[in-house]
């Protein structure tokens, strides 16, 4: 909820072999992230429902619930995580078919722990820049003024529609531009969707979160004994995605070395994984997307200009927010709808002064940016119907006269050091009062419970509880959680 607040990841471990999960968890642990187990499916899905998880680690045979069922779940929440799956060698098939259904990677036992440190990384990666993008819309968002799970009616997004309803049922490669924010893989949903390969594998792979080195065997996959670690086989995303749709995010991610076998792939539709020599043939529906230039890309030498072309078959581009204000309306209610319910409040509208601020502000982070507000706004609302003093300092802030602007644009040199300490101190306290405020009302919004709390303000427990104490609030933490 808030970015100033502590931000270790959190990860659920679940399995029912008590060691494992003790080993797994030390590692994490000593990795840096915060680490819940359950021993079930059921007590799995009882933690989600605790507390904020950032990526689910699950072996795939547990009594009660196993893990593609858990799997099965977590993809339908509103805001899954991704999932990896703990297999043991004679089931990688049931593991790739977890791949198909929609979980982020799958691990071997006995496993490496550099390969598990790997997955994670990739992952947790994944997941960050996920969440600088519109995320994906409720199944009442098509009631709302849009198509494709896509809301608005402004002209620029007529026309997308248009191209959509041309090209969604096709095997043409499409490439999607537009800022972080807007909504791309929103675009790469509804052309699968909308597609007679609906019911194929949909994979997605975000290429700025893969390592360099590993981007050939991510895409097309590995044979045991290909690199060290290559215990055994593994096919790459290229493969899964055979018969449905592969969504490649942030093309412009990958290296120059690596774009010839790209174009190869996607011109003869074939390719060997590494360390094979036998040709895999798979058929393929290619998506891209990027929110980079790649025609400067091309002029400084950092994509190739062929692949460019092949990629390029169907432009589809989506506008920013700050070009198509008369959305914003939609969104609001869409969103105000959507934390209302999430959040247990009882807000219904938004007042025409916030609206109006709304309006007016750039959106610098698109469609991701006013959910994010409208989501904080919601929880700080204490009537039914959003106010301007519910909306972030920056959204209804007058503009300062050219004096203070000139006089703020002064080069540092110019301000005492004495001066650039005080304003620090303002900065520091003013974030300090802004998560206090933040912290209160998430506990009064929970009625007291920290763990419900935490998990509103996407923070672990413990983190919470070492913010409240040096905020002044660990006798309010004691006294409302007893």
């Amino acid at each position: 909820m808030s970015p100033m607040l502590p931000e270790r990841k959190q990860i659920l471990v679940v399995d029912d072999e008590p060691n494992l999960r003790r080993v797994l968890r030390a590692q994490l642990e000593r990795d840096g992230y915060d680490v819940h187990t359950a021993e079930d499916g059921e007590q799995a899905l009882a933690l989600l429902h605790e507390h904020h998880i950032d990526l689910v680690i699950t072996d795939l045979r547990m009594p009660k619930l196993d893990g593609m069922e858990l799997l099965r779940r977590v993809t339908a929440l509103e805001d899954p995580m991704p999932v990896v799956m703990i297999t043991a060698h004679g089931t990688v098939d049931t593991a790739v078919e977890a791949l198909k259904t929609g979980a982020f990677d799958y691990i071997t036992k006995p496993f490496d722990q550099e390969d598990v440190r790997t997955i994670v990384r990739k992952a947790v990666r994944t997941q960050d820049l996920s969440a600088t993008e519109a995320s994906r819309p409720s199944l009442v968002a098509g009631l709302e003024g849009g198509r494709y799970g896509i809301i608005g009616q402004s002209p620029s997004l007529l026309d997308l529609y248009a191209v959509l309803d041309r090209v969604a049922d096709t095997p043409t490669t499409v490439l999607v531009t537009g800022e972080s924010g807007t909504g791309k893989e929103l675009v790469a949903r509804a052309l699968h969707e909308n597609s007679s390969r609906r019911d194929k594998p949909f994979i997605k792979v975000n290429c700025a979160a893969i390592p360099r080195d590993l981007m050939e065997s991510e895409l097309f996959g590995y044979e045991r004994g290909a690199f060290t670690g290559a215990v055994g086989s593994k096919p790459g995303r290229f493969e899964l995605a055979s018969g449905g749709t592969l969504f490649l995010d942030e093309i412009g991610s990958i290296p120059v070395e690596m774009q010839v076998k790209l174009l190869r792939a996607l011109q003869e539709s074939e390719f060997e994984r590494v360390g094979g020599v036998r040709t895999i043939r798979v058929d393929v529906r290619l998506v891209a997307a990027t929110n980079t230039d790649l025609k400067k890309e091309i002029a400084a030498g950092a994509f190739r200009e062929d692949l460019y072309y092949r990629l390029n078959v169907v432009p589809m581009r989506l506008p920013p927010l700050r070009e198509r204000r008369e959305d914003i309306p939609l969104l609001v209610s869409h969103f105000v709808r959507k934390f209302d319910a999430r959040l247990r409040k009882n807000v219904t509208g938004i007042e025409p002064d916030a609206l109006n601020a709304l309006l007016e502000h750039p959106w610098p982070g698109n469609i991701r940016e006013l959910e994010n507000v409208i989501e904080r706004a919601v929880l700080f609302c204490d009537g039914d119907a959003l106010r301007a003093s519910d909306l972030p300092s920056e959204l209804h802030r007058t503009p300062e006269p050219p004096q203070a602007v000139a006089s703020a644009a002064r080069p540092a040199a110019a301000t005492s050091p004495g001066a650039t300490d005080g304003l620090k101190e303002q900065v520091k306290a003013a974030m300090s009062r802004l998560e206090r405020e933040l912290i209160v009302k998430a506990l009064e919004q929970t009625g007291g419970n920290v763990t419900h709390a935490a998990r509103l303000l996407k923070i672990s427990r413990k983190g919470l509880q070492l913010k409240m104490k040096e905020l002044g609030l660990r006798e309010r933490d004691e006294r409302l959680d007893s």
